[in-house]
């Protein structure tokens, strides 16, 4: 008998995303193992952007993944599944740091960052430009990754932190500004080819 229920267990690997869903919604430990291997680790990498560090990013994913479970029934089936458990995971992210009450308490008076003349090129590859994206000022990085990255809008971005769109824009520009002088001081120092060039400008800008 065991070894039957084990087989239909196992039997989750071959469900479709939405039968995978549904047998998560019945309780299946083995669907939700399955569920959250498929996710987990583009989901920590998420994670990883807002808060900046590990261990955080960690505890940012399996509280999210509680979420997740708990939730299930939410979820509506005409939107992309892997958005939905992204939005829940960057909200969790945004909590997270709103404790920390380390950022967005008031607009960065900050003076602006200004690079050279000539573009800013490089022969980085995009996880270089998201290891920069990592070392930026939480109030930075958070707005930054929310626009250019998750595709919030500065509307959105301001609802969900609790601030003005124009600092949401401010934090932005600020941040495209300090991305830029640290690419251009870079290419200072490294030979690089147009194509890796325009690549970088277009996901900094």
């Amino acid at each position: 008998m065991f070894g039957f229920l084990r087989n239909k267990e196992r039997s989750t690997q071959e469900l479709s995303e939405s039968e995978l869903i549904e047998a998560c919604k019945k309780g299946s430990s083995k669907a939700q193992k399955q569920l959250y291997e498929q996710h987990s680790s583009k989901m920590f990498g998420v994670a990883l952007r807002y808060v900046g560090n590990h261990h955080e990013a960690e505890d940012v994913l399996v509280t999210a993944f509680m979420k997740v479970f708990e939730h299930l029934d939410s979820f509506k089936s005409e939107g992309s599944f892997e958005g939905w458990i992204r939005r829940i995971v960057s909200n969790e992210a945004l909590g997270l740091i709103r404790k920390r009450k380390k950022v967005f308490m008031e607009e960065i008076e900050n003076a602006d960052y200004k690079g050279k003349n000539n573009p800013a090129s490089t022969t980085l590859e995009t996880n270089d430009l998201l290891a920069l994206v990592k070392q930026l000022p939480d109030g930075y990085r958070t707005v930054f990754n929310m626009y250019a990255i998750e595709g919030f809008s500065h509307k959105e971005i301001a609802e969900k932190m609790g601030i003005s769109e124009n600092t949401s824009k401010s934090q932005l520009s600020r941040a495209r500004a300090l991305l830029k002088k640290w690419l251009t001081q870079i290419d200072d120092n490294a030979n690089n080819t147009t194509q890796n060039n325009q690549s970088m400008q277009s996901f900094v800008l």
